[in-house]
């Protein structure tokens, strides 16, 4: 892994400004292509909109709605990319559609899940189907009015660590990762920018040189145009902020389910860690000042309310057990509900009188993350004469080589290499870290082996392993982000946790 330079003025082609999924995604590419990347991340990786998705890799079926042909076939297509490229991180997911007699009629639900079936080519997933709620399993748990219903296919995804593998990726290739860093200002320098960085643990301050400069920050987009290159940027970003809840489970099955409401938006319902369910979104358009997305007691009763418009099993806002919410950058558009902006993305290019170019990304959703770097990479190839051909579309994120075989033959595997361990851990471990899971239990025969147990199954051995090769720094980068162990911990074990990490960073 890249460590931060002792030097000054170190010079690289591409310096990129935001570490989450476009950031990573295009530092990966970048750095895959032959050029040199620095990326710049203010907090941790995936520490704010990439780690708050749905954690769904889809082609968005309620944007055929809205005739956003282009980005669902776009998206579509993407998905299967993914599940190729990741299969431990991403996974194929059934999604029930009940369908509500007050609402959509049944001819276009069926129209639009026909152009779903084939705008992107699918070729891994199964294809949709209607179904009987009175007597397939999916209807056990819904209210009795809801009788019939449609079935389709999409995938879930781990977000955040999504994001943290194509920085892993990038960084073994040669970029330089540098989190808590954040941009003081980036100025032009005759051919090449100058970036001013500091880092918000240590205050040290460094230089570094870059021939372009990208500003994948994410909701701080403008801001960063704005405030830290001091240019006037011809886009902005709309900031809808987009809220979950995680409850104890609401049905036994591993489908998850779409529900239409009243307002015109969906909602997802979606097993989530074996023993809950997942509910979300909400879209809220955000002004005024803000700093991080907190979702709100209106937003807790929206999602309980439109879940128990369609479940037997009723939730409220004290049955929480969990809850995020993310600011989504979505390219402004004019649209007058958030739920309507495009989730498209737009890239602008800055070059005033053939000076050192700056790329803005504004919009996007995390499905589309790959080919928006390649995009990204294609708009600034003029500045980039010997870059490389496209390559992410076949090689497999870090720990996502399987040579043969599917994540059930590696569980299994990894059952009779580790037979000390927990199958669900081992199951755990091999949906978060892959083929790279014998890299993290290198000489270990017996739990002891793996060292102090914080709770849950979070041993010293992964923690340290996460903290050497992941960026890991705080509790809350561990137990939430490069994994979801918090749900199964308590606060004096969280604390016992940030309290070795305090001792090993003294």
């Amino acid at each position: 892994m890249s460590k931060t330079p002792h030097v000054s003025d170190v010079s690289y082609d591409l310096a990129i400004i935001g570490g989450g999924v476009n950031g990573c995604g295009i530092a990966r590419d970048a750095q895959g292509r032959g050029l040199s990347v620095l990326l710049v991340e203010k907090d941790d990786l995936a520490s704010a909109t990439s780690s708050a998705s749905t954690k769904l890799v889809h082609g968005g079926l309620r944007y055929l709605e809205q005739y956003e042909f282009m980005l669902v076939r776009k998206a579509l297509k993407e998905r299967e990319v993914l599940l190729n490229i990741a299969p431990h991180i991403v996974s194929p997911l059934r999604l029930v559609l009940p369908h509500n007699k007050s609402l959509r009629p049944k001819w276009m639900i069926r129209i639009g899940l026909f152009l779903y079936d084939t705008l992107g080519g699918r070729k891994l997933l199964q294809k949709s189907k209607q179904i009987d709620l009175r007597k397939d399993e999916a209807g056990q748990a819904l209210k009795d009015q809801f009788t019939h219903g449609f079935e389709y296919a999409d995938c879930r995804v781990d977000d955040s660590r999504l994001v943290v593998l194509n920085a892993m990726d990038a960084a073994e290739k040669g970029a330089t990762i540098l989190t808590r860093t954040i941009l003081e200002q980036a100025h032009r320098e005759d051919d090449h920018w100058r970036l001013d960085v500091r880092n918000v643990q240590t205050d040290q301050t460094k230089q570094f040189k870059a021939r372009i400069l990208v500003n994948a920050a994410g909701p701080w987009v403008s801001k960063v145009i704005s405030d830290r290159v001091m240019l006037d940027a011809k886009s902005d970003v709309r900031l809808v902020k987009g809220s979950h809840i995680i409850v104890p489970k609401l049905f036994d099955h591993d489908r998850a389910y779409m529900f239409q409401n009243p307002d015109g938006r969906i909602i997802f319902a979606i097993p989530y860690q074996g023993k809950f369910t997942m509910l979300g979104t909400t879209d809220v358009d955000i002004t005024g000042h803000w700093d991080r997305a907190e979702i709100s007691s209106e937003e807790i009763e929206y999602l309980c309310n439109a879940a128990n418009a369609y479940f037997i099993k009723q939730s409220n806002p004290q049955d929480v057990v969990w809850k995020f919410s993310g600011i989504r950058p979505l390219f402004d558009d004019g649209e007058s509900s958030a739920q309507q902006i495009t989730r498209d993305y737009v890239l602008e290019l800055l070059n005033d009188n053939d000076k050192p170019p700056v790329l803005s990304v504004f919009g996007g959703k995390i499905t589309t993350y790959r080919v928006l770097a390649q995009t990204v990479l294609e708009k600034l190839s003029l500045w980039l004469p010997d870059l490389k051909p496209d390559w992410t579309h076949t090689q497999a994120l870090p720990g996502g080589d399987f040579k043969s075989g599917t994540l059930p033959d590696l569980v299994k595997k990894y059952m009779a290499d580790y037979p000390f361990l927990p199958q669900e851990t081992i199951k755990r471990f091999a949906k978060a870290y892959g083929t790279r899971t014998p890299a993290m239990l290198t000489g270990a025969r017996s739990l002891d082996d793996l060292g102090l147990c914080f709770g849950a199954d979070l041993y010293q051995r992964e923690v340290d392993y996460l903290v050497a090769n992941e960026w890991a720094l705080s509790a809350q980068d561990i137990v939430w982000r490069r994994s979801k162990v918090g749900l199964f911990m308590n606060d004096s074990q969280i604390e016992q946790l940030a309290d070795y990490l305090k001792q090993g960073s003294a």
